[in-house]
């Protein structure tokens, strides 16, 4: 079992950056697959990123390639969502959760474990 707590969200400009970090409790961390999701309101939520448990394997939606690196620290129970070259279009409550399996990444409802979320707002 896994328990998650993301932090780092906040108001940044256009063009921006922030770093959001999720902080995970439990022995068995680096057995989970992890990704950030994002949602706003009236929407589904949706992946932003994932990441392999071993980090050897990683996806990102479109919207996000080229502005967006997920990364972990199975040392530290930490995974990370650096962000750069924020848009408007980003601002969303960002989420993340941990799943077991690779081949499920992008399905939103093999997610077990889900943090409480942090805000992201991107001002234009």
């Amino acid at each position: 079992q896994v328990q998650v707590a993301e932090s780092g969200g906040g108001l940044v400009q256009a063009g921006g950056s922030l770093r959001l970090s999720c902080a995970a409790s439990g022995r068995t961390f680096n057995l989970y697959v992890m990704s950030w999701f994002r949602q706003t309101p009236g929407k589904e939520r949706v992946i932003v990123a994932g990441i392999s448990s071993n980090s050897g394997s990683t996806y990102y939606a479109d919207s996000v390639k080229g502005r967006f690196t997920i990364s972990r620290d199975n040392a530290k129970n930490m995974m990370y969502l650096q962000m750069n070259n924020l848009r408007p279009e980003d601002t969303a409550v960002y989420y993340c959760a941990a799943n077991p399996r690779w081949s499920a990444v992008t399905r939103t409802e093999t997610y077990s474990y889900w943090g409480q979320g942090t805000q992201v707002t991107v001002s234009s």
